[in-house]
């Protein structure tokens, strides 16, 4: 019994779990088969303009790539599927043989009552009874015989229904695994198909191997030119920057050093005002002081005196019933001590009340201080803005790293650095930022808000946007045309220029960032 229950607890977490991984396995192919079919949407934007590119050869290589990814889910898929199957064959084998014991023994039940079906025999089997009690136990025997046998049969029905949905929900299982072999059929042929078509343009590559190399070489003389002019226009512009931020801070300390004339002054007539009132509070806090002292003091010397005069009606009390002609002398010296009583409370209430006062007093001094700090404080203020001092305000370039958007979408095929060229292993490409191929009519958008420090035209006719970004600088290169001009202010969003097309017929920006005079991994930046 403990088997059985095993066996059947272990099928059902399979069932689970099985079930639940086959079903993110069908989730990640959706979520793969949705990206082969952007990229099919950018191969066939693509291929009138030109096959042979970096960025054509790229988006086959990736796709080959996911559909590979798939096929490797679909095998996944398979094992779960057969093992799914195998499992619930055993669930039928044992659901059979449970099947056949319990038609077994109903069929024995049913012999049994049908020898002993006639209605005599029954009533002769009551009758046979020694007594009431016997009959009527008969009478029970032969009503939980008959809930016995409709009990068996339920049984039967309801294993043979059980047995009969594991049967489908195998042949099921059988259907999806013929589905799924027939999809990885499917797939391979794709996937030799667009390996071939990988192969085919690798060769293409080969074939105009020397035309390709000589574009090349020549696009990266050009980039390298044009890497000496943005080189030049930085240093430019640093040059400039600091030129005007030494003026600026001469102009500002020149400002500062008057400013601070003239809050000193302003400062001067505010303590003047204040000296005589301070002084009036300072003098009052004195005498509020010798008050309370003088005071305290009093309190003191009458709480020592009713404490003597206390201690002597005491003694005076003591003697009263040993010598009864000190009592009057007792009784005076008991009004003395409570006179005393009374003198040292009216002190002890003066001292606490000169106390407030000399508090109040010191309060008002400290508020008047303050309110001299805070008046002179204000008036500096007020000076420094008349003569145009203000805080500096800093670059939030930097703070925004990682969260700017991308200047274009579409794949970016050269990345930052020194790379190997993607085709020509023998090329090494020195890259300032990343390459991104996009689209034909691509508009690039500035990543972040900055004043257009130049526009640049090439020797090949394409255009470069330089942006300033305080001590950053974005360049846009590979443009057709120019949206924004010199000394223009941008932001974020804000179009800069078409995309050009580049020399192997692709559609490219050249997207770089500077912090000051070196270059930077836009990757870094962007997202």
């Amino acid at each position: 019994m403990i088997k059985r229950i095993s066996f059947l607890i272990g099928i059902f977490l399979f069932a689970f779990f099985s079930g639940q991984k086959k079903e993110q396995l069908q989730k990640q192919n959706a979520e793969l088969k949705k990206q082969i079919s952007t990229i099919n949407a950018n191969l066939a934007k693509t291929q009138q303009q030109s096959k042979l590119s970096v960025a054509y050869l790229n988006e086959v290589e990736k796709k080959i790539g996911l559909r590979e990814k798939v096929y490797t889910n679909t095998q996944k898929e398979k094992r779960l599927i057969e093992d799914e199957i195998y499992l619930r064959q055993l669930e039928i084998n044992r659901q059979n043989r449970e099947l056949a014991v319990l038609r077994k023994n109903y069929a024995e039940v049913l012999v049994k009552a049908y020898k002993n079906k006639g209605a005599q025999n029954k009533v002769t089997f009551i009758l046979s009874s020694k007594n009431l009690g016997e009959a009527l136990r008969r009478i029970q025997y032969l009503k939980d015989y008959s809930d016995y046998q409709d009990k068996k049969a339920a049984e039967i029905s309801t294993a043979a229904k059980v047995l009969q949905e594991n049967i489908t929900l195998k042949q099921k299982s059988v259907k999806d695994k013929e589905m799924i072999l027939t999809n990885q059929q499917k797939d391979l042929l794709t996937i030799e198909a667009e390996k071939k078509t990988k192969q085919s343009l690798l060769e293409e590559f080969k074939k105009n191997e020397v035309q390709l190399t000589n574009e090349l070489k020549q696009k990266q003389a050009e980039s390298k030119q044009l890497e000496g002019q943005i080189r030049s226009i930085i240093a430019d512009e640093i040059r400039i920057a600091k030129a005007k931020e030494e003026e600026n801070r001469k102009a500002e300390a020149e400002k500062i050093r008057v400013a601070k004339i003239a809050a000193e002054r302003e400062k001067a007539k505010i303590e003047a005002e204040n000296k005589a009132r301070m002084e009036a509070l300072a003098l009052e806090k004195k005498k509020a002081d010798d008050e309370a002292r003088k005071l305290k003091e009093i309190s003191e010397r009458k709480a020592a005196d009713e404490a003597e005069k206390a201690k002597l009606a005491a003694l005076a009390d003591a003697k009263k019933t040993e010598d009864s002609k000190k009592a009057a002398e007792a009784e005076k010296a008991e009004a003395r001590r409570l006179a005393a009583a009374k003198d040292a409370a009216e002190a002890a209430a003066n001292a606490k009340a000169a106390a407030d006062r000399a508090s109040t007093a010191r309060a008002a001094e400290a508020t008047m201080v303050k309110k001299n700090d805070d008046e002179k404080k204000a008036a500096e203020t007020k000076v420094m803005t008349n003569y145009g001092v203000t805080a500096a305000i800093g670059n939030n370039f930097a703070a925004n790293r990682g969260k700017m958007g991308m200047p274009a979408y579409g794949t970016i095929t050269h990345r930052f650095g020194r790379q190997p060229h993607p085709v020509f292993k023998n090329i090494v490409e020195e890259n300032n930022g990343i390459k991104i191929a996009v689209s034909k009519g691509t508009v690039a958008k500035c990543v972040a808000p900055g004043t257009v420090s130049r526009v640049v035209a090439s020797a090949d006719g394409s255009k470069t946007v330089i942006v300033k970004h305080g001590d950053y600088f974005t360049i846009y290169a590979n443009l057709s045309s120019t949206m924004a001009s010199a000394n223009q202010q941008v932001s974020a969003g804000t179009s800069i220029g078409l995309i050009g097309e580049d020399f192997d017929g692709s559609y490219t920006l050249d997207f770089q960032i500077w912090n000051g005079s070196s270059p930077v991994d836009p990757l870094g930046w962007v997202n």
